[in-house]
């Protein structure tokens, strides 16, 4: 630490050193880490400079791209520091002003990173935005975010033909391809972004910024909902994200890859915020389709230390060759969606790591985690991080969830009132523009998960399902989590998911819709194999009564929409009685 840093840097690398000294010591951690609290901050110019302008970190590389071609960008922290500010100057003299909303909508290229910064740097909102969104989801963040900006590529920014508004679009062609002629989008005024480079370096701030000044505008990818527009700042991710940093267990120098895609939470989560915390390296490998040998491969050449990745894509490399990585990782995590155990036994048994699952939502930072140091107990998503203060509360009463038999079963909620000195930093401000949506997820001086979990006698956490995902049949509790986790055990099935179905009995039985393994044919054998491994592994009152072959919805973010499955489940008025075409029951098949 160097006494010449601004007091809001320090107090911040103090946080940051704190957690990284107790990094295998979670009860350590947890008592004595306190959120450092400003009342300016801003991570670009705070943080990220101070990192650059170090004798240690200023020619490490802050940024490595590879591409499926070999070729390969390396951008060092010094180096990065400086575009970023050419960027920032050019944003200034095209207009852009603090708070002025720019969407983003940029894949894994250079230059997402320097208008992150920049935006960053001059106090814009940015509203991260996914390359495959549409015109319809564009004018939804150009009217309800109140965007006036937007970078995108050649494609992407000819679907703003589309949208109404008055835009500045920042054509982004690309670090390859910068001679590419600037599109002409009709109503809009398109500025060519290889421009920014001819600005001056050395970026002066007009004003300090606030740490509760809005910085980020997320449009979440709901499950069973209309995307919600969660509102973070200045501090509730750059300084929340000091958790995952915590959690993934990334160390100073460090080569971090996470596997997501621009425009959602979880990248800015780990191929943003976590990496450039801790000092690491963030690296990115650009495929056109997945393939587990040729990641394995760029993880190998870039010396990749630490690994994310969603269980879609856990599940997928367990299918590869894992010996193939003769040099695995240190530490492996999951998020997104719960990870299975199955998963977790051959990763460990290839790599000798164990991958340890973390949750948290758009709206926070992580919550909860299995963390370096402490044993992971399959299935569980571990306890919670420091600075969170969970408890379990009964959805129908909202009193906490009694404990029966040893165990606590409720929603997830964290101790935090929508304002006050002792309200995690990591969280959201609000629910942008919906003050009703806002006071209901704080109600009660606590901020509601929507999830459900259950928590262990020994304080271990293990998820249930959404709360509008979990069910009853024959009067009982089922998580379709916990059943799907069984089903992907199956060396059949590859993914699943688990609804209610219609039951003139029973009102409703758990029904499971799958997608098979490469080679496997659907038909009366699987599907009796299927339902009898369920048997086998779980109590009669939980069975899978039903099975279905089925390609299972999606958000566009990879989570499965059961919503979607349910609906159309009970849009078949013979579900109860019938079966589907691609559909097997119980009582049709010849079980033990």
């Amino acid at each position: 630490m160097s006494s010449s840093e601004p007091e809001q840097t320090q107090a911040f690398r103090a946080a940051r050193d704190q957690l990284v000294t107790y990094q295998q010591d979670y009860e350590q951690a947890r008592e004595h880490f306190r959120w450092p609290r400003f009342e300016e901050f801003n991570f670009a110019l705070d943080w990220f400079d101070r990192i650059a302008a170090s004798s240690e970190r200023a020619d490490q590389d802050a940024l490595i791209i590879a591409e499926a071609d070999g070729s390969v960008l390396r951008r060092s922290f010094a180096e990065l520091s400086e575009t970023s500010d050419r960027v920032a100057n050019w944003l200034r003299e095209q207009g852009m002003r603090r708070g002025d909303r720019m969407i983003l909508m940029l894949g894994n290229q250079i230059e997402l990173w320097e208008l992150m910064l920049a935006g960053i740097k001059l106090g814009a909102v940015l509203i991260p935005t996914a390359v495959q969104m549409g015109p319809a989801d564009l004018q939804d963040r150009v009217t309800r975010g109140q965007a006036a900006w937007a970078a995108a590529g050649t494609e992407d920014l000819k679907k703003f033909s589309e949208v109404s508004g008055e835009l500045g679009l920042i054509h982004v062609p690309g670090f390859y391809t910068t001679q590419t002629p600037d599109p002409e989008v009709s109503g809009h005024r398109v500025l060519h972004y290889p421009q920014a480079y001819r600005s001056a370096s050395g970026f002066t701030a007009e004003a300090p910024t606030g740490a509760d000044e809005t910085l980020l505008l997320y449009f979440t990818s709901g499950t069973t909902s209309l995307p919600k527009l969660v509102e973070h700042t200045h501090t509730s991710y750059p300084v929340g994200h000091l958790t995952t940093m915590y959690w993934i267990g990334i160390q100073p120098g460090d080569v971090h890859l996470n596997v997501a895609g621009p425009g959602w939470g979880k990248h800015a989560w780990s191929n943003f915020f976590a990496p450039w915390i801790a000092e690491a390296t963030i690296f990115v490998y650009n495929y056109q389709r997945f393939d587990a040998h040729s990641l394995m491969d760029q993880m190998k050449a870039h010396g990749v230390t630490s690994f994310c990745a969603p269980p879609t894509v856990w599940r997928m490399f367990i299918q590869a060759d894992l010996s193939r990585l003769t040099t695995p990782p240190r530490v492996t995590v999951s998020a997104g969606e719960p990870l299975n155990a199955e998963v977790i036994e051959q990763v460990s048994r290839a790599w000798d790591t164990t991958i340890r699952d973390g949750f948290g939502q758009t709206e926070s930072t992580l919550q909860v985690a299995n963390t370096p140091g402490l044993p992971v107990i399959p299935g569980s998503m571990g306890r919670p991080l420091p600075g969170f203060d969970v408890v379990l509360l009964d959805p129908q009463t909202g009193e906490e969830a009694p404990v029966v038999d040893g165990a606590q079963e409720g929603e997830l909620c964290l101790r935090a009132e929508q304002t006050g000195p002792d309200r995690p930093v990591g969280l959201l401000k609000s629910y942008y523009g919906d003050d009703r949506r806002t006071a209901e997820a704080f109600r009660g001086g606590v901020y509601h998960s929507g999830d459900v979990v259950r928590r262990e006698a020994e304080g271990v956490l293990t998820y249930v399902g959404r709360s509008d995902d979990v069910f009853k049949a024959s009067d009982y509790r089922i998580s379709p989590f916990e059943l799907e986790s069984v089903l992907v055990e199956h060396p059949a099935v590859v993914e699943a998911a688990v609804i209610p179905s219609p039951d003139p009995l029973r009102l409703a039985v758990p029904k499971a819709f799958v997608v098979l393994a490469s080679g496997t044919e659907w038909d009366q054998q699987t599907a009796a194999s299927i339902l009898q491994h369920c048997r086998d592994a779980v109590p009669p009152f939980k069975r899978i009564r039903r099975i279905e072959l089925a390609d299972l919805p999606k958000t566009i973010s990879g989570k499965i929409r059961r919503v979607e499955l349910r609906e159309l489940e009970e849009s078949r008025p013979e579900a109860a009685t019938t079966p589907a075409p691609l559909e097997f029951r119980e009582a049709d098949l010849d079980l033990r």
